[in-house]
């Protein structure tokens, strides 16, 4: 693919600046959520085993270039340390001599952690000098953070041109599903794309269907497209400002020869409440006092068909108002069909996105997908075909 792994470069006696997401959820200085520093893990074990000395940098939330105490990297060292089983040493500042003396401190296979990348003014700007500095602590960059990979920061993309660099394992692993499900995939090729506004996926769904054989829109969207489409959605949220860009959508996919899939049969109700009384009707009969809360039975067999019939999957984004029952029906039981097939080795799945990553694992088919991303922003970009700059400054 173009790119450096862990293996590509010589790690013995070096000190490795790792860049890795472990931006985690935490209530009352505890870590609540510990997925995205146990992810680290085999990077960090990889370099460490190779003779390489680990430094890490991060962000934690959003500064804007000051210090905030209550953002200090400093509180998920307890943490690191007992998801890593290695000593983590802190240095109190990502750059100069409190960075280089917890560089120094630090014994073969511990691990340092600098301070909050974002406390730096530069780093958000990729600022050439920050970057110079960062680069000066060590001697190879590894970029593991697939998720801050989209934007052009100096700690993700600037150090990454100044020093040997390469993807660490999860990086890796990110780039090459994506590889996988767009860049060259096995056909036919089916996108799930759903979620309130068809506004905010525009780049999306013009860049989807130039590349895929199907596409399933749901959730709010696909109420914009039946309104296009001169069917009366009631009550229903629709950007009907946008019927004339969904009809554009519509005629680029025919084109195309892209198959754009559409509710047949949806799930109605007068009140968006958990187990309001609901009722299925055809997608063209939502009654004037209602609103379309989800996709019907009909729908998800049409779904299924399609996912049954193709070789990969693509997923972004739920079928209806998965967050509460019964509305989260369709999406459920389209998950479970898609994992059902990937495990039955008949289906490569790739799924990203926040609302995607909750509603898989709310079906409990999350872990029978071949990938799942936990990188929004940057996921989101990828699929609208946008170059990522910090997986560009990778490039061999």
């Amino acid at each position: 693919m173009g790119w450096n792994t862990l293996d590509d470069v010589a790690l013995a006696g070096k000190v490795v600046l790792t860049r890795v997401d472990i931006n985690v959820p935490m209530e009352g200085g505890v870590v609540t959520d510990t997925t995205r520093i146990d992810k680290i893990g085999p990077t960090v074990g990889d370099i460490i085993a190779r003779g390489g000395k680990v430094v890490l940098l991060a962000h934690f939330d959003r500064p804007k270039g000051k210090v905030v105490p209550e953002m200090s990297l400093g509180h998920l060292k307890a943490a690191l340390e007992a998801s890593l089983g290695r000593k983590v040493v802190f240095g109190s500042d990502c750059i100069g001599a409190p960075a280089r003396e917890a560089i120094a401190a630090a014994a073969q296979g511990d691990v340092v952690l600098l301070e909050n990348t974002r406390f730096q003014p530069g780093e958000e700007k990729n600022d050439p000098a920050l970057a110079a500095e960062l680069a000066a602590l060590g001697d190879v960059f590894v970029n593991d953070a697939f998720s801050a990979a989209h934007r052009a920061h100096a700690s993700t993309e600037g150090i990454a041109r100044l020093l040997p660099s390469a993807a660490g394992r999860l990086m890796e692993a990110e780039l090459r599903a994506l590889e996988a499900a767009l860049g060259s995939p096995q056909r036919p090729v089916v996108a799930v794309v759903g979620g309130a506004k068809v506004s905010t996926k525009l780049e999306l769904l013009g860049n989807l269907v130039g590349k895929v054989d199907h596409l399933v829109i749901g959730g709010g969207m696909a109420n914009t497209f039946l309104v296009a489409q001169g069917i009366e959605v009631g009550k229903s949220l629709a950007e009907r400002d946008m019927a004339p860009t969904a009809l554009e959508i519509l005629a680029k996919a025919k084109a195309a020869g892209c198959t754009i899939h559409l509710p047949v049969d949806v799930v109605v109700a007068r009140e968006f409440k958990a187990s309001a009384a609901n009722e299925t009707v055809a997608a063209d009969a939502c009654p004037a006092d209602a609103m379309i809360l989800d996709a019907g039975p009909a729908t998800v067999r049409a779904v299924t068909a399609v996912f049954e019939a193709s070789k990969t999957l693509i997923w972004n984004g739920p079928l209806g108002a998965f967050e509460i029952a019964p509305f989260n029906a369709a999406t459920n039981a389209a998950a479970r069909a898609a994992a059902a097939l990937t495990r039955a080795g008949k289906l490569i799945s790739v799924a990203g996105g926040g609302d995607t990553v909750a509603a898989l694992n709310q079906a409990g088919a999350a872990g029978d997908f071949t990938f799942i991303s936990t990188a929004g922003g940057a996921f989101l970009e990828w699929m609208e075909g946008k170059e990522l700059p910090g997986v560009a400054a990778l490039m061999a």
